[in-house]
This record gives C-alpha cells, sequence and structure tokens, in this order.
C-alpha cells in the first residue's frame, strides 16, 4: 500500500511533528507533577538534551516515541513503505545517538530512565514506575 498523502501533503506533516512538548512527554510532567515531584526542561546541557532533568536527585528522563527511536514494539517495528531505506538509517543513527547519550549521563554518574510512548498508556504503571525511581534516586542522592 502507497502512502494516502501525496509528497507534498507528507513534507507538510513531517514538518509538523514537534521535538519538544509532545504529547507523551507533557504525559509523564503531568503524572511527575501529580505525584508532587519537581523537575527542570531543556536538558540543562546534558548529553542527549533530556526531556526532564531532576538535578537534585541527578535523574534525567528521556521520553521516546516508539517508531522515532526503533522500540522493539509493534508500532516501533514498523517498516515504512515510502522510502524505507532512508528510514531505516535514520532510526538507527537515532538509536546509535541515544546509546551515546545515555552512556555519557550515566559516566557522569547521572541516573538515567527511558519510558517509551506504549508505556504510557497505563496511568497507574507509570506512576508507580515513576514514584519508584523517584524515591531510588531520592534515597541515594541523600
Amino acid at each position: 500500500m502507497t502512502d494516502v498523502y501525496g509528497p507534498e501533503k507528507r513534507s507538510a506533516v513531517m514538518r509538523r511533528v514537534r521535538a519538544r512538548d509532545t504529547g507523551p512527554e507533557l504525559k509523564v510532567r503531568k503524572r511527575l507533577r501529580v505525584l508532587g515531584v519537581g523537575y527542570r526542561l531543556g536538558g540543562w546541557g546534558l548529553p542527549g538534551r533530556p526531556d526532564v532533568v531532576m538535578p537534585g536527585r541527578r535523574l534525567t528522563i528521556f521520553v521516546h516515541g516508539c517508531f522515532w527511536h526503533g522500540h522493539d514494539c509493534p508500532r516501533g517495528g514498523r517498516e515504512p513503505k515510502t522510502n524505507p531505506d532512508y528510514w531505516r538509517a535514520k532510526i538507527e543513527r537515532n538509536r546509535q545517538r541515544d546509546r551515546t547519550a545515555l552512556d555519557a549521563l550515566e559516566n557522569s554518574d547521572w541516573r538515567t530512565l527511558v519510558l517509551w510512548e506504549c508505556q504510557l498508556k497505563d496511568e497507574a504503571a507509570l506512576d508507580r514506575r515513576l514514584a519508584a525511581v523517584v524515591s531510588q534516586a531520592a534515597s541515594v542522592s541523600a
């Protein structure tokens, strides 16, 4: 099956994909606020520009879209029908960049958490995971 949009329309749709303040990021930030956890945005000049940073806890959170970062779930494993070579190479570059950033952060004694878009559907599970990692990070920094 070919793309449902023509090249110009597909290009316009892709230009609208945001790098910041995405739906999944906003959901994670909302859940952190509900849990009463403070955080900062903007990556603080850290490798990989984490989506959420908790400097006092030395904790960073990355919220990855399954397709864009090559997750092994059904959505992330989809093979684009149009220009597949380009997309395979792009997603592999994203995965390599992610590995490099996580390694650099961990080597600098930052704790990291990667949340995948597909993991955000169950809010109760997300709250438990966030509470556990924040609690663990708080006990380490104390």
